[in-house]
C-alpha cells in the first residue's frame, strides 16, 4: 500500500499515514509533502548496474515499466507447438496418426490395410479379416456336381469365381460364412480367362472382400489363400508368391469343364511349361498370366482367393498340381505339392464390366 501511494505522489483524502509526521513540512507543519522518491525496480542479483540484466531507471513522474509478458498459453499455443513438431518429424507425424486412430494409410507404396492393426503382417489377421468375404460354391450340373470357392466384391452378393466351377450349371447353391445358403445366378463369365461372375439372390450386408493392385506384387511376398478345398469351408493356408507372369493354359470346352472342374476326380487338368497336369485340357483352350504360388491348394480352392498380408485380394486362385496315385483312385489321393497359380485381381477388375454384361463365354 505504501508504495503505491508514493508513486501516485498523494495520499487518499479523508486518512492519516502514520509516516506522515516524519517528514519535514507536513501538513501540520504548513509544508507540503516531499516528491516522491524515485521508482527504484529490484534488481537481479550478481547484476552490475549498466549490464542488460540492470533496469534503468524510471524518470521522475513516469509510469513504472510494464511486467513482461508471459508465453501464450492455451489453444493458440497449443497448436503452435504442434505445428513446430509437426515440422521437425515429418513423416513421423502420419505414423503418429495412423496409431492413435486406427486408420491406415491409402497411398500407393503402403496400400491399404483391412488387417487389424493389433495383428497386421499375421497370417491370423489376415485370415480374421478375409474369411467372411469367402465362400463355397456347390455347382450342379447334366455331367455332375461340382465344389468351389467364391469371393463376394458387393454386399448384396456379387461374387467372383472360375469358370469352370460353374460352367454350364443348371443350379448353383453358396454358402456363407455365417453358416447361410443362397441360390445364385450365373450373370457373366469368361472362358478365356477362367472368370465368372455370380450373384446371390436375396442377399444384402454382406462382407466384402478389398481388391488389391497385383502389379505391386513381388516375388517372395507372403501370402494367405482362403476357399472351401474338398468342401472344408474356409480353409487358411500359407506360403508365398514363387512367380509372376507365368503362361497357364486351360480348357475351353465348356462339356470337358463339366466332366472335369472342380469335381468329377477333383483335379482341373492345365498345362504348364510345355506340360500338362491333371488330365487333359482338350483342343479348345486358352492360356493367360497368372501369379505362381506355393501356399497349399487343393480341389475346391479353384475360385478362392489369394491375398497379400494387408488383407487385400491379389489373385483368384485357379489351377494347382494335385499328386495322384496310378490307381487313380479319385480326389482323396490327390494332394498340393505346391505349385498353384492365381488369376491377377487387376485381370478380375480389368474384367468386371465385361462380366456383368454377361461376359464372353466360349469366345
Amino acid at each position: 500500500m505504501t508504495e503505491s501511494f508514493r508513486r501516485s505522489g498523494e495520499y487518499p483524502q479523508g486518512r492519516q499515514h502514520h509516516a506522515q509526521s516524519s517528514y519535514p513540512g507536513t501538513p501540520e507543519a504548513g509544508g507540503a509533502f516531499p516528491p516522491p522518491p524515485a521508482y527504484d525496480p529490484p534488481q537481479p542479483p550478481n547484476a552490475a548496474p549498466g549490464s542488460a540484466m540492470w533496469p534503468a531507471p524510471t524518470p521522475e513522474g513516469s509510469p513504472a515499466p510494464p511486467a513482461h509478458r508471459r508465453r501464450v498459453r492455451g489453444p493458440l499455443g497449443l497448436l503452435a507447438a504442434v505445428a513446430i513438431a509437426a515440422a521437425a518429424v515429418g513423416g513421423g507425424t502420419a505414423y503418429a496418426f495412423q496409431e492413435l486412430t486406427g486408420k491406415q494409410s491409402t497411398s500407393a507404396s503402403a496400400g491399404t490395410s483391412v488387417v487389424p492393426t493389433s495383428k497386421k503382417g499375421t497370417v491370423s489377421g489376415v485370415a480374421e479379416a478375409v474369411s467372411p468375404a469367402i465362400v463355397e460354391i456347390n455347382a450342379t450340373s447334366n455331367a455332375g456336381s461340382s465344389t468351389g470357392s467364391g469371393v463376394v466384391i458387393t454386399s448384396d452378393g456379387e461374387i467372383v469365381t472360375n469358370n469352370h466351377v460353374v460352367s454350364g450349371a443348371s443350379t448353383v447353391k453358396v454358402g456363407t460364412s455365417d453358416g447361410k445358403t443362397y441360390t445364385a445366378e450365373v450373370v457373366g463369365t469368361d472362358a478365356k480367362k477362367d472368370l465368372a461372375l455370380i450373384k446371390l439372390k436375396n442377399a444384402s450386408g454382406l462382407k466384402t472382400a478389398s481388391l488389391g493392385d497385383s502389379d505391386n506384387v513381388k516375388v517372395g511376398d507372403e501370402v494367405v489363400a482362403i476357399g472351401s478345398p474338398e468342401g472344408l469351408t474356409g480353409t487358411v493356408t500359407s506360403g508365398i508368391v514363387s512367380a509372376l507372369d507365368r503362361d497357364v493354359t486351360v480348357s475351353t470346352d465348356e462339356e470337358q469343364q463339366q466332366q472335369q472342374g472342380d469335381g468329377g476326380d477333383g483335379r482341373w487338368p492345365f498345362e504348364f511349361g510345355g506340360q500338362q497336369f491333371n488330365g487333359d485340357t482338350g483342343s479348345s483352350k486358352t492360356t493367360y498370366k497368372a501369379i505362381q504360388t506355393d501356399a497349399s491348394l487343393n480341389p475346391g480352392n479353384s475360385g478362392g482367393a489369394l491375398i497379400d498380408m494387408n488383407g487385400n485380394i491379389i489373385g483368384i486362385n485357379s489351377a494347382m498340381y494335385s499328386a495322384s496315385s496310378d490307381s487313380g483312385s479319385g480326389s482323396s489321393s490327390a494332394g498340393s505339392v505346391g505349385l498353384g497359380f492365381a488369376i491377377p485381381v487387376n485381370t478380375v477388375k480389368a474384367d468386371l464390366d465385361s462380366l456383368r454384361s454377361g461376359g464372353t463365354s466360349g469366345s
